[in-house]
């Protein structure tokens, strides 16, 4: 047995460990729900992204990855047509609940404005005086 670390995780590396883990996890789990990429982008005329949002399913629950709205158009609803467009595709789907992480510096009132509610924070992450928020709303 020989334990090997590296700083640069080849692509192959990562598929080797999640076929280990999701032949584990398929025991549990019913991994067909499990997968299903929600995405929903806003571009104007010209086709440029104005914001959007990626998000997977996991089971009942959308996992919100990233969320981004342009400074340009920021405070104008678009934030909240890209978020409830996505809830409305995942219960679609079969979610019925939704989560998403934020740091202080970026979107926890924003969220709790769409109806999110703060399940916990962790404190000095990812740097000391900041924190993660994670986020939770029934859809």
């Amino acid at each position: 047995m020989h334990l090997n670390i590296t700083d640069n995780v080849t692509p192959q590396e990562k598929d080797e460990l999640l076929t280990g883990l999701r032949a584990y996890n398929a025991q549990f789990l019913d991994l067909a729900n499990f997968s299903g990429d929600v995405g929903v982008y806003v571009r104007d005329e010209q086709g440029k992204m104005l914001g959007g949002l990626i998000g997977v399913r996991k089971g009942d629950w959308l996992n919100i990855d990233f969320l981004w709205v342009s400074d340009s158009v920021r405070g104008t609803g678009v934030g909240s047509r890209i978020i409830n467009a996505a809830e409305e595709e995942a219960r679609r789907k079969g979610c019925r609940h939704a989560l998403v992480d934020t740091v202080s510096f970026q979107a926890r009132p924003f969220y709790e404005k769409q109806g999110y509610r703060l399940e916990m924070s962790l404190q000095d992450y990812p740097y000391r005086g900041m924190q993660r928020h994670y986020l939770t709303k029934a859809l």
